[in-house]
C-alpha cells in the first residue's frame, strides 16, 4: 500500500487543492492529504522540516524555501495565477471600483478595509503608500489573522470593504464580491507548488505537480476563481 502524499499550502489554494487531491487520488488510488494554514504558519512548518512531501505557497517564497535547502531546488512547478477582489456584506451598498481613481475614492469613504497576511495583503498596503492615503487609514485598517479569511471579518460586519484572493471569497457566504481590481492595480500572485526536502517520495510527487500543471486540472482552478499559470 503505497503511503499518502502530505502537502501543506497557504488558504488561497485550500478549495482548488482539496478538489485537485481527491480528483487524483480517484484517478491513480493515491491519497494525497493537504493541511492549508497561514502562509507564514505554512513557510514556518517546512522550514522547520516538518514531514511534508510537498508545499504550494507563492512562487518568490518558494524560491527563498529552494534557497535555504527546505524544497528541493528545480523543482518548483508554477500552478495557478490568482488575482485580488473586493467584498461587502451582503447587502451592504455596491462601491464603484471601476477604475484605479474610483477605488481609490472606495477605500477613503469605507469605515474600515480589510486585508490578509498574505503576498497580496502586502501588495495592497504598497499600493495605499503609492497613493499616498496610508496616513489616511490609521485606524482603519484590519488586518484578518493568519489562517481566517477576510471574507469572514466582512460577513459578520467587522470589515466594510474586504480585499483577498478571489479564491478565498467565492466560496463564502453573507457577502458580496463586488468586482475584481482595476487592471491598471490588479494585485496577482503565482501560486507554485514543490518538493519538500523532507519527503522520501519524490517521483510520486513530481507525478501529483505535473497533473496538478495539466490541462485536466484548469476547469478545476477555474471554478476555484483561478487561472492557470
Amino acid at each position: 500500500m503505497t503511503a499518502t502524499l502530505q502537502g501543506i499550502s497557504s488558504m488561497a489554494t485550500r478549495q482548488l487543492l482539496n478538489e485537485l487531491a481527491q480528483a487524483y487520488g480517484q484517478r491513480t488510488g493515491r491519497k494525497v492529504a493537504v493541511e492549508s494554514v497561514g502562509g507564514v504558519d505554512a513557510v514556518r512548518r517546512v522550514a522547520a522540516g516538518e514531514a511534508f512531501d510537498f508545499v504550494v505557497l507563492a512562487s518568490d517564497v518558494i524560491d527563498k524555501l529552494a534557497a535555504g535547502g527546505q524544497v528541493v531546488a528545480g523543482t518548483r512547478v508554477d500552478l495557478v495565477d490568482s488575482s485580488v477582489a473586493v467584498a461587502v456584506k451582503a447587502g451592504a451598498p455596491r462601491p464603484d471600483i471601476s477604475s484605479e481613481e474610483a477605488l481609490k475614492r472606495a477605500v477613503l469613504a469605507a469605515t474600515t478595509v480589510g486585508y490578509s497576511t498574505g503576498p497580496s495583503g502586502v501588495a495592497l498596503i504598497k499600493l495605499f503608500e503609492r497613493w499616498d492615503i496610508a496616513q489616511d487609514l490609521q485606524g482603519k485598517l484590519v488586518q484578518a489573522p493568519p489562517g481566517v479569511p477576510v471574507g469572514s471579518l466582512v460577513a459578520r460586519g467587522q470589515v466594510a470593504l474586504g480585499f483577498q484572493q478571489l479564491s478565498e471569497l467565492i466560496h463564502l457566504e453573507d457577502i458580496t464580491i463586488v468586482g475584481p481590481m482595476p487592471l491598471a492595480v490588479q494585485i496577482n500572485t503565482v501560486f507554485s507548488g514543490a518538493l519538500c526536502a523532507a519527503s522520501t517520495q519524490a517521483e510520486a510527487v513530481r507525478e501529483l505537480l505535473a497533473f496538478m500543471a495539466s490541462p485536466d486540472a484548469v476547469p478545476a482552478k477555474r471554478r476555484n476563481g483561478m487561472e492557470p499559470a
